[in-house]
């Protein structure tokens, strides 16, 4: 699919062609030649990380990629294959700052296109040496067409890595598969604080074999070790297939930083940690986050916030939200009133989401949350052995106490603003699983019923199932975990699970369905709209 007329090709060529023409009379210009030849190719940068599609909406998708010295992202993107009347654009530097990552927008796009891009990168330091082209696709959303996405959290988690002889992360080959218009990833985008050994031992006695890079080897503490963890990633070569063609949507949960971090948290007691300073483990994880996303930087005046809104047409709104940022510190987790403590979104967050609920106009508005709403998700216990919660519930089946009181209040909110088809999609837990909430169930009862459906781990550890808060009414529609008593299976098991939704329309069906490692479908369900 490569054009002859890019400029790395015909360079290649005339190389190529001058060692045919130096001839085997000539040998000692030949081999002069040829180590010319090896240190010009040298001096071209190289995109071994790939390219990546991010927060598409109608008219615009971000493009992302990484190049290995000083360079200028370039690309160019047409609506045939041949790229016969291609659009050329000249995106921005990628120098040390970014750890060579460079994003730009591909701008003004029709909807309802397939969109074939070519990008590359130019050396700022070796005038005319180019890198070898990248090529990629991807579908631009439409007014009215149906509409295929898939989510997951928990890629590379309790040390399972990336296993070559196991065909690597192979589950991103099967989200790929089933040709999405997009991919939500729900968190834990990376294990800063999981390292990956070369081998592992699974269950029933079987040995996990990773590739190791010296960044994953020890728990992330400076810059470098964070970027590294996302460079990890993208050695997959079913991950980097996938991300050239499928656009994403990222949030991030704990582990792109530290387990159930919040600033408050303390590293005193993990001898793993030189660095103790959290804040500014926070700092670089961030900084890390958001260099590797492929996601848009909100503005001037937080450049770092995750939360944010993807229209996708008058079928589908998605409000990315971030439980990580504004939360106060894990605790009990049963204050009485609002509150520093009790803290989980945060007011500005909560406000912002319940205005652009109330604004939507699309039949189903999905909130894509980093963590599940009625499982307990411990953190521990502090001096005294009281328990410590991580995530909204607080093992409390009564009135909402703690975090539970701002999810009680959207909720409220929801009901009073007659919004309908409002879908929660999550991760985290590391097993899949559909549940149902209902105030006829619930000790709070002021909302009105709806779903969540978690799915994971990608390519981590399988775990569960959590135990249930009684609060806001949810039953277990469907849960795949390991055996009673048994946990932290590897990917050997085929425990691993992706979510993948089908909106129909002509009917404006929301269809739900869980998928395994092998993509075979283990639970189907079907939402009509109100």
């Amino acid at each position: 699919m490569q054009s002859n007329d890019h400029p790395a090709s015909t360079r290649r060529r005339l190389l190529q062609g001058g060692l045919a023409l130096a001839g085997a009379t000539l040998l000692q210009r030949h081999a002069v030649a040829a180590a010319a030849i090896v240190t010009a190719e040298g001096d071209r940068p190289l995109m071994a990380q790939g390219i990546q599609f991010g927060d598409m909406t109608l008219g615009n998708t971000l493009l992302w990629s990484r190049a290995d010295r000083p360079a200028r992202l370039h690309a160019e993107y047409s609506f045939d294959e041949s790229f016969s009347r291609p659009v050329r654009l000249v995106g921005p530097h990628a120098l040390e700052t970014t750890d060579f990552t460079a994003r730009m927008d591909l701008a003004g796009l029709p909807a309802d296109r397939t969109v074939f891009v070519r990008a590359w990168f130019e050396s700022l330091t070796n005038a005319g040496a180019s890198s070898e082209p990248v090529l990629g696709r991807f579908r631009t959303p439409a007014l009215a067409r149906n509409i295929r996405f898939v989510w997951g959290g928990d890629t590379a988690g309790q040390g399972w890595g990336i296993n070559p002889a196991f065909g690597g992360m192979r589950i991103y080959e099967q989200m790929r598969r089933v040709q999405p218009d997009f991919f939500l990833h729900s968190g834990d985008t990376i294990y800063a604080d999981g390292p990956i050994a070369e081998t592992v031992t699974a269950e029933n006695g079987q040995t996990w074999s990773n590739l190791v890079t010296p960044e994953v080897a020890k728990v992330a503490e400076t810059l470098d070790e964070y970027r590294g963890r996302y460079r990890y990633n993208l050695l997959d070569e079913n991950v980097r297939r996938f991300n050239a063609e499928v656009p994403q949507i990222w949030q991030w949960d704990d582990h792109e930083v530290t387990n159930n971090w919040s600033a408050s948290k303390s590293l005193a007691a993990d001898p793993r940690y030189t660095v103790k300073d959290v804040p500014l483990l926070i700092a670089r994880g961030s900084r890390a986050f958001m260099e590797y996303a492929p996601m848009r930087p909100y503005g001037a005046a937080e450049l770092e916030r995750v939360y944010r809104h993807i229209p996708y047409g008058p079928l589908l709104d998605v409000f990315v939200i971030d439980m990580r940022s504004y939360r106060g510190p894990n605790g009990t987790n049963l204050e009485s009133a609002e509150g520093e403590a009790s803290r989980l979104l945060g007011g500005a967050q909560l406000a912002w989401l319940k205005d652009g609920l109330r604004r939507s106009r699309a039949t189903w508005k999905v909130i894509a949350s980093d963590m599940p709403i009625g499982l307990n998700v411990g953190d521990g216990r502090d001096a005294g052995s009281t328990a410590r919660w991580e995530a909204v519930a607080n093992g409390n089946d009564g009135p909402a106490r703690g975090r539970e009181l701002e999810i009680a209040g959207l909720l409220r909110s929801i009901r009073q603003m007659a919004l309908r088809n409002v879908v929660w999609l999550t991760a985290d837990v590391h097993y899949c699983a559909a549940h149902h909430y209902d105030p006829s169930r619930a000790a709070f009862t002021d909302f009105d019923p709806f779903w969540e459906f978690v799915a994971g781990p990608l390519n981590a550890g399988t775990f569960g199932p959590n135990t249930l808060d009684a609060t806001f009414g949810p039953r277990v529609d469907f849960q795949k975990t390991p055996p009673a008593g048994r946990s932290n299976f590897s990917p050997f098991a085929g425990l691993q699970f992706f979510g993948e939704v089908n909106i129909d329309a002509a009917s404006r069906t929301f269809s739900v369905a869980f998928k395994d490692l092998d993509g075979r479908q283990v639970y189907s369900r079907t939402l009509v709209p109100a």
